[in-house]
């Protein structure tokens, strides 16, 4: 499970990466340079046209000594700062691997990649840099695709010659040779960079705010565990206090103890039976009362009826009861021979209460 959770976290790191990439390119329009790899270090370039308005002419240059021969005329000095550099590399300079997968992991392509990456190619992952060309289907339900991959030494060679020209951000593309062919360019890495030539790992810094966010996470779950236990505790020790001193009150209201307690209980309540033929003698000959329950000086009756509304009227009439309502929907069921009634009421003076 650790394999597959890793791959699909460097998916989605990938992914959001290039997702900003796109964003800010939107936003921020650059010049486009177009650099092509020759052999023994010399390079090709020329600036994309934007719209209607030319380039400048295409120039021809070869690294030497850490500067460029012959020196870049103001022109293209100006034109290579802040721009994008599409660099296409040297085909063979890049290592082919054509691949198989299951078509169910096309999402999960550059994981799955990164971890055998070192049985591919001759580096490990994180001495290797690859990308990876577009699926394209084949027999049983599979994908095929190609990874064009170089070593990261090289990458940060030609990185650092896009931050000697002052480029905001440069893209390496390789062209597959006659032996492979890919219906497009490969990116085989792309990168931001900042001032005085560092570059900007939009991967890493992902990587840094995500561990961030999980650390933060993790620290106020703790405390919110820890705070909320605590006024657990409290709160337990309060409804204990409460509870104490609610009984001390009763014993004090009552003036006795325990049996003095059952023995008012029972010289002021009611008889069931008494309360039983009350509400017999006010429900008509057509009721049946089915459950009947006696809670202090409360009363709570369930039957059957042929009118339910003119319960409340009769029970009302009768002076052992008051204020007569429906605690619950009245119902007819399909075999029942009337309506299931709730009615609650409260019982009067005349059984020892004052409603």
């Amino acid at each position: 499970m650790i394999p597959e959770m890793k791959d699909l976290f460097v998916a989605w790191i990938d992914a959001v990466a290039a997702a900003i990439d796109t964003a800010v390119t939107w936003i921020m329009p650059q010049r486009r340079i177009r650099l092509v790899e020759g052999e023994a270090d010399h390079f090709s370039a020329r600036q994309v046209p934007r719209g209607k308005r030319a380039g400048l002419a295409p120039i021809d240059f070869r690294l030497r000594d850490g500067g460029f021969e012959p020196p870049l005329s103001r022109e293209w000095q100006a034109a290579l700062r802040g721009s994008h550099i599409e660099l296409v590399m040297r085909s063979d300079q890049v290592l082919f691997r054509t691949v198989e997968f299951p078509k169910a992991a096309a999402d999960f392509l550059q994981g799955m990649v990164r971890a055998q990456i070192d049985r591919l190619t001759p580096w490990t992952a994180a001495d290797a840099v690859f990308g990876l060309s577009t699926p394209e289907p084949i027999a049983g339900e599979r994908i095929a695709l190609i990874v064009a991959a170089t070593s990261q030494h090289r990458v940060q060679r030609l990185v650092g010659l896009a931050a000697r020209t002052g480029a905001a951000s440069i893209a390496g593309l390789v062209e597959a040779d006659d032996a492979v062919r890919t219906t497009e360019p490969i990116k085989v890495f792309r990168r931001r960079l900042g001032s005085a030539g560092s570059a900007i790992d939009v991967p890493r810094l992902l990587r840094s705010l995500l561990i961030g966010s999980t650390l933060s996470a993790a620290a106020s779950y703790s405390v919110a565990a820890y705070v909320g236990g605590a006024l657990e505790a409290e709160q337990q020790d309060l409804a204990r206090l409460i509870t104490q001193h609610r009984t001390a009150l009763r014993a004090n209201q009552v003036g006795g103890s325990a049996e003095t307690l059952l023995a008012r209980r029972k010289q002021t309540s009611p008889s069931s039976v008494m309360v039983l033929e009350a509400i017999s003698r006010a429900l008509p000959d057509s009721t049946y009362v089915t459950e009947l329950r006696i809670d202090g000086d409360k009363l709570q009756v369930v039957g059957l009826t042929q009118d339910a509304p003119s319960l409340i009227k009769l029970i009302e009439q009768s002076p052992q009861f008051t204020r007569a309502t429906f605690f619950a929907p009245t119902t007819r069921g399909q075999n029942e021979p009337g309506e299931r009634f709730h009615i609650e009421a409260h019982i009067t003076a005349d059984f020892g209460f004052r409603s």
